[in-house]
């Protein structure tokens, strides 16, 4: 490089056109030298892998200075032989590496961007597309869009760099990918920070360099990195959920969404794996600085071109960038820097990238002859000590001085553990001012989308993405500056678009006013006021459109009940205090349009609907700790919300998201079961259809409970009167919806009867539909469901339930003398759940105020403590009239546990006041419970309704044991696998030292009265006895077949015990006695048989 420098000096020609600088001979003997070292580069880059990145890094300064020196379209020429070289070589990770380091040291040439023509696009369609190159002509904007060949001639260097990116995206060498991403964020990192490109025009004209680098994020969407791994809620909206939408997936279809949905977000191929967040944010920053930086109208005028697939593509990027960029705090900050960081490069790496540095920083000399100036300075001192030494000095300043290998965004990784709170805090507020330009450069790309859309009426299917995109925006952690321009644009679309919120998407009408009752609480006096004007904006177009808001109002109710429902964070003192500003907007409002209208009396009544809800609130947060006294507390002001069906809807979401989340199942699906079933009803209402629910009547096969959800008459309420069922779940598919995940909690509660009963209704609907897909899937689960159903039987626990009464002043009025059934889940002991009912109400009233009633006795209430509170609990079992179990609607254990509303607890006592007494003696009340619901309910307790006392004599007491005993017998015996709970039944029912209970029930009341003179009670325990000593007979019998070899002496054992008793019992049962030698005959096969068979056992043995 020297040698030509001085060549063009001797001979003057330093201002003569570079075509005529140096001899066709020396050019031609350059080309074979340089073809030559990419050869050897090509071939040493797997055995020497030092020597060839060294050869590669010489070459890529040499054709660096050669642009300075030599025809820049000869070095453009050298350039392209050495890819082709490269090309023809085994890809490598070394080789596409080497190209990387070549192509950041190219681009660091002070003319960089004068080398890429950065011509501004045409917008004629005429302009040239194809053909021959001619740089005084400006390429078309659809061609210079994409890496199209145009646009690689037009802008080579930054067609080289942008083209190798999109294919080391494309490839799976994750290192690669950071060494080519940070390639081109350096190098806009230095444009931008460049003194020569501060102007505005002259910004658009780079960025128009860069403008493919769109599409290849678009493209790579896929792969970017979406969250997981420890960062904090990295989702996307399309993979978020909704405050308002938050516990049901619904099915879209074509005629639902009208063909506008957006286009869904593509999955990553298997073969390809996920970008890492360093490089994931650095590409989306990027993507950022290019759109900021573009000319607005060529911006415009390429969406114009795409399709509304690809414009969603782009909205997803954009909202990717939200998620990626949000402003999270110093705590999140400090938790993301344990994950390392991925943009760690090798140290040979490092050393040509800070030279890259250094050239681009003024650190070291940018040409040959200042390198060559600082090595002999450095020599000079003593101080070379390797062909590397002055490079890593240089790397060591720039590193020191710049922070060359961390994020230059100081954004998301921490290189070091120990980092000083100082530079933290910097990092802090450098992250919250990169979440604020993010911000403001996403809204300033949806302003000129809406804008496009005003003109260009046929990518109008893009706005309701791009109101998601403000959405997510709305409930980002963003600064007061870019809030006040997010409220600017929010009420510009309300302007602009209203059909769009009220009539389009109402849904995420819903969710807009979520988002602004939220930021009504806000601390902050500012947004406030903004939330505020916003709010009341929306309402006042609402009015004006048909001279009533009532779907912004309904839509705002169910907004602040999904807040204080969902456990969202508000403030509601701030809340109250927008409210009365609302109030005050309407009263002051000038508009001629309300003028003499009702619009400032129905914001009156919507502001005192709202502080309703709030005085719930507070209710809700007293009660937080007792979840039985929150669902309740829940359920009353859901019926509250009878006459308003998308209240109602939303109430019973979140009673199921509680429930779900105490793993209440049976209860979750319950309340989406109800949801169903009111979706249901109205849509009866509107068209009845034969394969739809006939209202919530269907729903009564499931749930008689789902009864109290059926509508008022048509001419009181109708689904078509404004504001009403602007839920997107009042559809089918909202309803299918609703229904799937009720029966997925159902199987997670283990009622797999009540799954087969769900999908009843479901069927219909996908068979008319001829939606065999859908079908096959569901037929899949009812066959998983009949499998555990045969294999799980009876073992499946299906709740235990507690009757509590509260008696004292100090419950309050509503709860004083009532008393509850609890169901609480799986096999709960008394003991456990009087415990933990304990230690809530101690807690809450204290140890001297609330008193435990141990017993089950009935509470006198006048001679209790006035001033102190009584609990009694008592454990209690389901209960069915003698007709009920005798119906194959009761065979089973989930038959007997499902659907239930009856139950009974047992107090003994005796005549003379004691609990128990001689079996003569023994007393028993049965108290039968009626509640108020059938369980499982959509609470997990419920009120008794009625009461039933029933006392039993002691024969009927006996009586009641006996039958109990059978019962069990039965039940073991008709499990033909479980032998040891037969055996534990025997032993319980034969052996003598537990069954003098049984014979002294009998000799208490059969002995001394004849057959003939015993009364209907006496004759019913004879026949239970009888039916015992069968059912025992029977049981040995099964036992004697099922055992082995060694437990022919229990059997034996278990034979006599049954002959003892029998002999006791029989004289005492039977209508004619009979002699001890008749019995004794009647044994002996028995006892002869297992003799005969060990006997036989002896003399085979001998």
């Amino acid at each position: 490089v020297k040698s030509m420098a001085q060549h063009l000096h001797r001979t003057g020609t330093l201002t003569s056109l570079r075509t005529n600088l140096f001899p066709s001979k020396f050019l031609h003997d350059l080309e074979y030298l340089i073809n030559i070292i990419t050869i050897e580069i090509a071939e040493k880059h797997i055995k020497n892998v030092s020597y060839a990145r060294n050869l590669n890094t010489s070459l890529a300064f040499f054709l660096t200075d050669a642009y300075s020196l030599m025809d820049r379209g000869f070095v453009c020429h050298l350039i392209r032989s050495y890819i082709k070289k490269l090309a023809l070589a085994p890809a490598d990770f070394n080789l596409t590496e080497f190209k990387l380091d070549l192509f950041r040291i190219l681009c660091s040439h002070e003319h960089y961007i004068a080398l890429n023509l950065p011509l501004l696009p045409s917008f004629d369609p005429s302009s040239p597309t194809t053909g021959s190159y001619d740089e005084n002509v400006p390429p078309n904007i659809e061609s210079m869009a994409t890496l199209t060949p145009e646009f690689r001639q037009h802008h080579y260097l930054s067609g080289l760099v942008l083209s190798e990116l999109a294919r080391v995206l494309a490839g799976r060498r994750a290192k690669l990918r950071e060494q080519a991403v940070e390639l081109v964020r350096d190098l806009l990192a230095s444009h931008d920070a460049d003194p020569r490109y501060q102007l505005r025009r002259s910004r658009e004209r780079i960025a128009m360099l860069y403008m493919p680098l769109l599409s290849i994020v678009m493209d790579n969407l896929a792969n970017l990195y979406h969250g997981g791994d420890g960062w904090d809620d990295w989702a996307c909206s399309f993979e978020r959920t909704t405050e308002v939408r938050r516990s049901v997936i619904i099915k879209e279809d074509e005629e639902t969404s009208g063909g506008k949905t957006a286009e869904p977000v593509p999955t990553a191929p298997t073969n390809l794996q996920q970008m890492g967040p360093g490089s994931t944010r650095n590409l989306l920053i990027c993507f950022l600085w290019v759109l900021h930086n573009i000319d607005p109208a060529h911006l415009c005028h390429w969406w114009t071109t795409l399709p509304i697939s690809r414009l969603s593509t782009l909205l997803n990027v954009l909202d990717l960038s939200v998620a990626c960029f949000e402003y999270k705090g110093k705590q999140a900050m400090a938790n993301r820097s344990t994950l390392g960081t991925s943009l760690m490069q090798t140290s040979k790496s490092n050393t040509v990238r800070n030279q890259l540095a250094g050239m681009i920083l003024g650190t070291t000399g940018g040409s040959a002859k200042e390198r060559l100036l600082l090595r002999h300075r450095m020599m000079s001192s003593g101080t070379h000590t390797g062909p590397t030494a002055s490079a890593q000095s240089t790397s060591s300043i720039v590193t020191e001085r710049w922070g060359w290998g961390k994020t230059v965004w100081a954004s998301s990784v921490s290189e070091s553990s120990d980092k000083q709170i100082g530079n933290f805090d910097i990092d802090a507020i450098v992250e919250g001012c990169l979440a604020a330009e993010a911000a403001l450069i996403t809204l300033d790309t949806l302003e000129t989308l809406i804008q496009t859309v005003q003109v260009v009426d046929n990518i109008r299917a893009t706005l309701p993405r791009a109101l998601e995109v403000l959405l997510h925006l709305l409930a980002c952690n963003e600064s007061i500056l870019v809030m006040e321009h997010l409220f600017a644009t929010q009420r510009s679309i309300v302007v602009k678009f209203p059909d769009l919120l009220f009539e389009e998407e109402t849904e995420q009408c819903a969710e807009l006013c979520v988002r602004l009752l939220k930021h009504c609480s806000s601390a902050h006096f500012k947004i406030r006021t903004l939330a505020c004007a916003s709010l009341y904006l929306l309402m006042r177009h609402n009015y004006v459109r048909g001279n009533t808001f009532a779907r912004v109002k309904v839509q705002v109710t169910v907004a602040l009940s999904s807040i204080v429902a969902g456990d969202l964070k508000f403030d509601e003192y701030h809340l109250r205090r927008s409210l009365k500003t609302l109030v005050t907007y309407a009263d002051s409002d000038s508009l001629p349009d309300l003028e003499d209208t009702d619009f400032p009396d129905q914001v009156r009544d919507l502001a005192a609907n709202l502080h309703r809800i709030l005085l719930d609130t507070v209710k809700m947060q007293e009660t937080h700790e007792d979840p039985a006294v929150l669902m309740d507390l829940m359920y009353r002001i859901s019926k509250g919300y009878q006459n308003s069906p998308d209240l109602r809807l939303t109430w019973l979401q979140h009673m199921a998201g509680k429930h779900n989340g105490r793993q209440n199942f049976p209860e979750a699906a319950m309340c989406l079961v109800h949801a169903a079933a009111l979706v249901a009803e109205y849509l009866y209402l509107l068209e009845s259809k034969a394969y739809l629910p006939v209202g919530c009547v269907t729903f009564e096969r499931i749930s008689p409970n789902v009864l109290e959800e059926s509508a008022i008459s048509d001419d009181e309420l109708s689904p078509e009167e404004e504001g009403m069922c602007t839920n997107r779940l009042f559809s089918e598919n909202g309803m299918i919806g609703l229904l799937e995940q009720a029966a997925e909690l159902f199987r997670e509660a283990r009622l797999y009867e009540a799954v087969c009963e769900v999908y009843k209704i479901i069927i219909p609907i996908h068979s008319s539909k001829r939606q065999f897909k859908d079908l096959e899937k569901i037929h899949m689960k009812l066959v998983d469901c009949f499998q555990n159903i045969v294999s799980k039987g009876d073992k499946r626990g299906f709740g235990t339930y507690f009757r509590v009464g509260f008696y004292g002043n100090i419950f309050g009025e509503s709860v004083d003398g009532q008393e509850f059934i609890y169901r609480e889940q799986g096999l709960t002991r008394l003991a456990e759940f009087s415990l933990k009912l304990e230690k809530y109400y101690l807690d809450k009233y204290g140890s001297d105020h609330i008193v435990m009633v141990k017993d089950s006795n009935k509470v006198q209430v006048d001679t209790l403590d006035p001033n102190k509170g009584y609990i009694q609990i008592t454990f209690v079992e389901p209960y069915f009239d003698e007709y009920e179990l005798q119906l194959p609607e009761r065979s089973t254990l989930f038959d007997r546990s499902f659907n239930i509303r009856r139950f009974v607890y047992c107090t003994p006592f005796t005549m003379s006041g004691k609990a128990y007494g001689d079996i003569s003696d023994q007393y028993m009340r049965k108290t039968i419970l009626t509640a108020e619901e059938h369980f499982p309910y959509v609470k997990t307790r419920v009120k008794v309704l009625e009461h039933k006392e029933v006392v039993l004599s002691p024969v009927e007491v006996a009586i009641e044991d006996m039958r109990d005993k059978i019962n069990k017998l039965k039940e073991v015996l008709s499990n033909a696998q479980d032998t040891k709970l037969l055996q534990m039944q025997l032993q319980g029912g034969i052996a003598t030292s537990v069954n003098q209970g049984a014979y002294a029930i009998a000799h208490a009341f059969l002995k001394e009265v004849p057959t003939s003179q015993q009364n209907h009670f006496q004759l019913q325990l004879r026949m239970c006895f009888r039916e015992f000593m069968k059912l025992c007979r029977k049981a040995l019998d099964k036992n004697k077949t099922s055992i082995s070899e060694e437990q022919l002496e229990y059997q034996q054992e278990m034979e006599r015990k049954f002959y003892d008793f029998q002999q006791l019992l029989t004289p005492l049962i039977s209508s004619e006695r009979k002699s001890a030698q008749q019995q004794k005959l009647q044994e002996t096969p028995y006892l002869k048989e297992i003799a005969t068979y060990r006997a036989s056992r002896v003399l085979n043995t001998d």
